[in-house]
């Protein structure tokens, strides 16, 4: 037996990702779910404890849901909620519009040409996610690039209002989330056996019968990661709405941050991003737990 068929060694490369999310990622979460049911209080930390002394000296519960019954109570956090859910599900439902083609065409490109391409694909990230929002501030903007190239071509008369719109949040979110969505495409498309299609072709299929029959069907798992990839982060996202949207576009991730930093309410900024996690876990667990047995 080899060092590396050790049962120890084994067990502890299994076990130390499960020690990583334990400790930076699960323990974290329990932490949040704690202060939610905690009230706000000035002092550090700025919530109570929810074990605490009462008047017989002894020990009680003080915690309780009031931050989740105002959230229930509230029409402005059900808003936000519903507002960050259209805007990610649309943001996903553009990115794979967007990724799909490019990354069938970067796979169908000649071998030598494909490495360049997944580069130029990758390109954006090797700025800071915040210069590239704000690349799109300078872009949108009414004296910005393009409404001064559309001014100088004649097109516009004035300005387009581009910027603090709906319009900027969808096309921020999409060009930072894309190459989430591009890369499960390509990593399925790429094992794709072209044999199949051309099988389909053979037997007398279009060829869009044989991409809606063929390639679609079989590229499901890439479809599947690629939209929870961006879908998720998308429904939090707090930076481009912020310096690209107005105020008209209400966010959760806005709203987070004003309990947060303005109000300094911890305990209900907790019990929101509590909630926001509910929200988000249930559909895509019952959206995988489908996907599975598609797939099966």
């Amino acid at each position: 037996m080899t060092p590396l068929e050790s049962p120890g060694l084994q067990r502890a490369a299994v076990g130390l990702p499960f020690l990583w999310l334990l400790v930076f990622a699960f323990l974290p979460l329990l932490l949040i779910v704690k202060i939610s049911f905690s009230q706000m209080q000035l002092g550090v930390p700025p919530y109570t404890p929810l074990l605490g002394v009462n008047a017989d000296g002894e020990t009680a519960w003080q915690g309780g849901t009031a931050n989740y019954a105002f959230i229930a109570s509230d029409s402005l956090y059900a808003k936000a909620y519903l507002n960050s859910v259209r805007i990610a599900a649309i943001t996903t439902l553009l990115a794979l519009l967007i990724a799909f083609p490019m990354a069938y065409a970067i796979v169908r490109a000649p071998r030598r040409w494909q490495t360049s391409l997944l580069i130029l694909v990758l390109l954006p990230f090797w700025t800071s996610f915040l210069i590239r929002v704000y690349a799109w501030v300078g872009l949108l903007r009414p004296n910005g690039l393009i409404n001064s190239t559309l001014e100088a071509l004649g097109v516009i008369d004035e300005p387009l209002k581009l910027l603090n719109t709906e319009f900027a949040v969808f096309l921020g979110m999409v060009f930072c989330y894309l190459p989430y969505m591009l890369l499960p495409l390509y990593a399925r498309l790429e094992k794709l056996d072209v044999r199949l299609t051309e099988a389909a072709l053979d037997l007398g299929a279009s060829p869009t019968q044989a991409f809606w029959r063929i390639t679609v069907p079989l590229s499901w798992p890439g479809i599947v990661a690629g939209c929870l990839l961006v879908f998720v982060p998308a429904v939090g996202e707090f930076v481009i709405p912020e310096l690209l949207s107005g105020a008209d576009v209400l966010m959760i991730g806005k709203v987070m941050w004003s309990e947060f930093f303005t109000n300094r309410d911890w305990p209900l900024s907790a019990a929101v991003a509590t909630v926001l996690l509910l929200v988000l876990a249930v559909p895509v667990v019952v959206f995988q737990n489908r996907s599975s047995r598609s797939a099966a």
